[in-house]
């Protein structure tokens, strides 16, 4: 059975907190990642920084919606989720526009339970941490690989 350790990237290309948004959207496109690790000065992940997130740069401002009911403005949307908004599609860090606690696996993780946490949630990669410690990426691509012959099979 394969496991994380089996399939993940090793050699993890990384962005600070302070790195900007440009050169992060140009080190993904570069390499054609779907997302990378953030992490900090000690070199603990912090967070990921996804496409998904930078395409949210070009979205329109949202401008909060309100019903009114026997005079009293109710918001349809709160003010945290409006204000995380406007901060991702300001953002000119990395910082301000990744994703806090991403989703991670150790590298005992099954294929199955990476494949079952990458479709439920909708996630394109997943660092893998060993004792708290980043110690490999998975992409979807990697998983698809596993779906591939191997070629060192022998006749």
């Amino acid at each position: 059975m394969l496991k994380a350790k089996d399939i993940m990237t090793e050699a993890v290309i990384t962005v600070h907190p302070e790195t900007g948004i440009v050169e992060a959207a140009k080190l993904i496109l570069e390499n054609h990642f779907n997302g990378l690790p953030v992490v900090d000065e000690h070199n603990r992940l912090v967070g990921i920084i996804t496409q998904d997130d930078l395409i949210t740069q070009q979205k329109e401002i949202p401008l909060p919606s309100f019903f009114i009911l026997l005079d009293a403005a109710i918001p349809l949307k709160s003010d945290k989720k409006i204000e995380k908004e406007l901060q991702k599609i300001t953002a000119i860090s990395v910082k301000e526009a990744m994703t806090h606690n991403p989703k991670t696996v150790g590298p005992e993780t099954s294929l199955e339970d990476i494949a079952t946490l990458m479709v439920k949630n909708n996630i394109h990669t997943l660092p893998v941490l060993d004792q708290g410690k980043l110690v490999g990426v998975i992409g979807k691509e990697d998983v698809l690989q596993t779906l591939m012959p191997r070629s060192d099979k022998k006749d």
